[in-house]
């Protein structure tokens, strides 16, 4: 239901129409197909509306598999608080997502983090 949700603040299309077109697509329809021969289901819409919601769709999924992502690292680094995790999950912005991430991520360790690491922080 956050898809149709989120898809509907997209696109501005009705829920009714966005949940009967997301149907058609993950039964393989094609846009041109739902396009022409399926308006009564999707409400009379066009390619350009559907390809929107295909679009919406694919974006949707792609913001929570770098939200899994994001709070998988940084539960594994250990600095996962219930604030960051709440915040992480209400967002639906991937730049939103990546400053609330940039803090937590993981970098190449260098020379000098090498010599830290070692002892040799005083130089």
């Amino acid at each position: 239901m956050a898809n149709i949700l989120f898809i509907k603040n997209q696109t501005q299309l009705t829920e009714r129409a966005i949940e009967h077109t997301l149907e058609l697509l993950s039964e393989g329809c094609t846009i041109p197909f739902i396009a022409r021969y399926r308006k009564d289901k999707t409400g009379n819409l066009d390619e350009v509306a559907i390809e929107r919601i295909a679009k919406a769709q694919n974006e949707y999924d792609n913001i929570c598999k770098r939200k899994e992502t994001i709070l998988s690292s940084i539960e594994e680094q250990g600095k996962l608080t219930d604030e960051l995790r709440q915040r992480i999950e209400t967002s639906f912005e991937l730049n939103e997502l990546e400053d609330l991430y940039l803090p937590y991520k993981k970098r190449r360790k260098t020379k000098g983090d090498v010599a830290k690491e070692n002892g040799l922080e005083p130089l």
